[in-house]
């Protein structure tokens, strides 16, 4: 029997890419999509691949979807979540702004964290799509401080949640490197093929090492 994979936020670029590449490894996989548009996605539903519908910054739909999959068992809960908003100092940021980030990028992944995680098998995994500008040791140039600070503020709330739900889960906030998508820009390093597939390796290789670890799409640790 094929395993069972979430892929939170899988409508388009990298969330898209982990559910198509998954798939294609033989997972029976679970995608999430926000509004009821038709996405690349849905061009993948059938046959061990299914479509549900999630905006993760609201609570009460975070709750609902666990109710439509109670009862079933998760190999692997994917949250992918991030928005960036201009590249300009932390102080001329409006609230407002600095708000919606901090909630899209910190706060709703780990809600969803926290309501579906029971889903997930024992001896499962739960990985959260981070960033290499979430390491605070790496931060040597600066810039982009609002998105630096909401995946750092991820990392920590995943060290919090690690803290108090010690067990056999493999925990993994994954950097997926600089990714040529709408967030990464037309600039970046790698296409989504460059990436992808290594994040998934990293994903299926770390499985069964308990506690939380923070790697990259080659499966290197990075440093906090």
């Amino acid at each position: 029997m094929s395993k069972t994979a979430l892929v939170i936020g899988a409508s388009r670029t990298l969330g898209l890419a982990v559910a198509a590449e998954l798939h294609r490894r033989g997972w029976h996989v679970i995608g999430t999509v926000r509004g009821e548009q038709r996405t690349g996605l849905h061009d993948l539903a059938g046959d061990r691949l299914e479509v549900e519908h999630l905006d993760v910054t609201e609570e009460q739909q975070i709750h609902a979807l666990h109710d439509r999959l109670a009862g079933r068992s998760l190999d692997l809960l994917f949250v992918n979540a991030g928005i960036a908003h201009a590249d300009v100092p932390a102080g001329e940021v409006t609230t407002e702004s600095f708000t919606q980030v901090m909630v899209t990028n910190a706060l709703s992944p780990l809600r969803v964290v926290e309501t579906l995680g029971p889903l997930v098998t024992e001896t499962g995994t739960i990985a959260v799509m981070s960033s290499k500008q979430g390491s605070l040791a790496l931060n040597t140039n600066g810039g982009h401080e609002v998105y630096r600070a909401s995946k750092s503020a991820l990392n920590q709330l995943m060290r919090s949640y690690a803290a108090r739900a010690a067990g056999s889960r493999t925990l993994l906030l994954l950097n997926p490197g600089w990714v040529r998508t709408g967030l990464g820009g037309p600039g970046a390093l790698l296409d989504v093929d460059e990436s992808v597939p290594g994040v998934v390796d990293a994903v299926e290789s770390r499985a069964g090492e308990k506690g939380l670890h923070f790697v990259d799409y080659q499966n290197q640790v990075v440093p906090w």
